[in-house]
């Protein structure tokens, strides 16, 4: 082999070593739980190629929010992409061999960090009457169709609520309507009883539209923290939350 092809081999094996090294950071075996705090944002760096840097994203994209969601909610999510609940190829993979204690850390990463939400342009490209209906399915529901508002679940502020359900403001408006679609369809579910699916299918492609473009144009509120409990209880049992 000469000199130039040797050097050629050892360049083409550093870049297929360095190819690899994110997806290695997420899917390396679970470390201790007495884990510094750089070694934890080491092994989450992976998180911020797709959800944006320490996973605050803008409203403009795809993926969504992870910092100052409920750990409880993160974890859960963690464990569907592992367990099959869920489906992302990336996610997935990432996951896949991960213990409950390894993503347990990772979602109280995210979930204490305290990052300011972007600024959300209120002008939408929806009609009017479908910003209304998306108003109405948020606010009031649709009782005539079983469908509960999302205030009754998800808050009066709708910024979430401890321990596991998840804030919708500051979501990019095609993810939400991806997920909301993956619940009408039966890609996406969660621990049963998975209530988000009976409501997914109850749902119209036209109401998912609706809510999604009305969510994505609400302002933060001032505290856009998730609320430590709701004044009453949930419509419908839901899985990922503690009877």
């Amino acid at each position: 082999m000469t000199k130039n092809n040797a050097a050629r081999r050892i360049a083409a094996i550093a870049l297929l070593l360095l190819g690899h090294g994110i997806c290695a950071m997420a899917a390396a075996p679970a470390a201790p739980a007495a884990s510094s705090a750089s070694g934890i944002e080491q092994r989450v760096a992976a998180c911020i190629a797709c959800h944006g840097r320490e996973g605050a994203t803008t409203n403009a994209g795809y993926f969504p929010r992870l910092s100052g969601k409920p750990a409880g909610y993160l974890f859960n999510q963690l464990r569907s992409f592992r367990d099959g609940r869920r489906f992302n190829a990336d996610m997935s993979y990432m996951v896949q061999h991960l213990s409950d204690a390894y993503l347990m850390e990772m979602a109280e990463y995210f979930a204490g960090l305290d990052l300011p939400y972007p600024r959300v342009s209120p002008a939408s490209d929806a009609p009017p009457a479908q910003l209304a209906r998306g108003r109405q399915l948020a606010l009031e529901g649709d009782a005539a169709r079983q469908i509960p508002a999302c205030v009754q679940c998800h808050g009066a502020a709708l910024t979430g609520v401890q321990p596991a359900i998840p804030g919708l403001l500051g979501l990019p408006r095609l993810y939400v309507s991806s997920q909301l679609g993956a619940w009408l369809t039966s890609e996406r579910h969660a621990l049963a009883p998975d209530c988000m699916a009976d409501i997914g299918r109850r749902m119209a492609t036209a109401d998912i539209n609706a809510v999604a473009s009305w969510l994505a144009v609400q302002p933060m509120p001032a505290d856009p923290k998730p609320a430590a409990s709701l004044p009453a209880a949930l419509p419908m049992r839901c899985g990922g939350m503690p009877k």
